[in-house]
């Protein structure tokens, strides 16, 4: 019966893609010199030392088996005599284990299963950082396919805004008080395109800085008094911008196949939720984080100019210091689609009802911003950049509603708001 159970359990002797080898576990490779080395248990071309012996790689792998299991399991089937060669090396195993302990193999020396994994994963981490990440031709596909949607629909020099209804600004208090989170200054910019080119006299025509304090009540006190006079005199242009901005927004889904794929119920859950975030991603590519303006082409707008059409500080400050933030990434158009994307692809929107296709599409759209920042960027914080863009994104969420309970108090006061702006933040599907 012995002998049946040595036969049935021939080993197969073959290189493992994680072997015991190594200084780690008792194993060296040959070092010394060139001449070929000899197993010292079966006479095989041996491959250095494992478990403190010279042995080939098949004497090596037997040993680190035999002693995981009961040593009573293996037994010899003549009298414990024979002699071990290449060739019948797996006839007996109890006297090639035993010839494995006589040549001074130890056991303490065989790594444990948990070892075994943690320089399994060591090695695959290993790997991960040699090979360079390369975007799937999918990925590239996505990332194309959503900046032509973007240069189809919208247009980067804002050419069209000077058709709008002109801004009604009050020349005296025609000035922004935009505050830069990190220094907390305020600084004052009357927004008339300055005629000259010159980038510093630009800046010079723009600036100029004012004590915190004064601006902070200089800004509240004009948010109290255009309230109490009920006239929002920028809400017109407001108005028509929003309106253009909204049908450039549902273009730019439209021409998505992942948006056109879905049902017509999930479309419109989507787009109502996500049409505020993709319009402020949009105008982030225009914020001058300098001077705190917003440069669209013909037009510059200010902090004051959304305050004159309605808008209060519990909106505005954190809109300010999210435009700050994101633009102080520094990102790639790629990565302003992508963000845009991911915003309207988000299945927790209100009247969604295939949650599952709206988060696997949203999962891709992720995967290729995070494997495109890996791929394109050399930073040495690259890391950092799209945790810091998902945070971006979670920001966003809070402003929406504000944004949302702002425009329907806008419309009780002044009824101008755009038919278009008032079906998006409704909350009928």
């Amino acid at each position: 019966m012995c002998l049946l159970q040595i036969r049935m359990s021939k080993e197969i002797e073959e290189l493992s893609p994680l072997d015991d080898s190594g200084h780690g576990d008792g194993s060296e490779d040959e070092t010394e010199d060139d001449d070929p080395k000899i197993c010292q248990v079966c006479g095989d071309k041996s491959t250095g030392y494992h478990f403190n012996a010279m042995t080939c790689e098949g004497c090596k792998g037997f040993f680190r088996r035999a002693m995981k299991r009961p040593v009573a399991q293996i037994c010899c089937p003549f009298q414990n005599t024979c002699v071990i060669t290449k060739s019948n090396r797996r006839q007996c195993q109890s006297c090639r284990l035993q010839k494995c302990v006589s040549i001074g193999m130890k056991r303490e020396l065989i790594m444990s299963d948990e070892a075994v994994e943690k320089r399994r994963m060591q090695i695959r981490r290993k790997r991960m950082y040699e090979e360079p990440v390369m975007l799937s031709p999918q990925q590239e596909a996505i990332i194309q396919e959503l900046l032509g949607a973007h240069q189809k629909t919208f247009d980067m020099t804002c050419a069209q805004f000077i058709q709008f209804r002109p801004l009604d600004r009050d020349q005296k208090s025609m000035s922004e008080n935009s505050r830069e989170p990190k220094n907390g200054r305020y600084s004052h910019a009357v927004m008339h395109k300055p005629p000259t080119k010159d980038p510093m006299q630009q800046t010079n025509n723009f600036i100029s800085l004012s004590p915190p304090s004064s601006s902070f009540q200089s800004l509240e006190n004009k948010e109290r008094k255009w309230l109490k006079s009920g006239l929002f005199t920028s809400l017109p242009h407001f108005t028509d911008l929003t309106t253009y901005m909204i049908k450039n927004v549902i273009n730019f889904s439209k021409t998505l196949a992942m948006f056109r794929s879905m049902i017509i119920e999930d479309q419109i859950s989507l787009l109502k939720g996500a049409t505020f975030e993709i319009i402020l991603i949009h105008f982030n590519m225009f914020f001058n984080e300098g001077t705190g303006i917003w440069e669209c082409g013909p037009l510059q707008y200010c902090l004051d100019d959304a305050m004159r059409a309605g808008f209060q500080r519990h909106l505005l400050d954190p809109m300010m210091n999210f435009h700050y933030t994101l633009r102080k990434l520094h990102l790639r158009e790629e990565e302003y689609v992508l963000m845009q994307a991911i915003s309207l692809f988000s299945p927790d929107r209100p009247g969604v009802t295939h949650h599952n296709v709206v988060d696997r599409n949203q999962e891709t759209l992720a995967l290729t911003l995070k494997t495109y920042i890996e791929a394109k960027r050399t930073e040495p914080e690259k890391h950092l950049l799209y945790p810091k863009i998902m945070a971006c994104l979670t920001e966003m969420r809070s402003m929406n509603e504000e944004y949302t309970k702002q425009v329907l108090k806008i419309q009780d006061i002044q009824p101008e708001v755009s038919p278009l702006l008032l079906e998006i933040i409704s909350k009928d599907s």
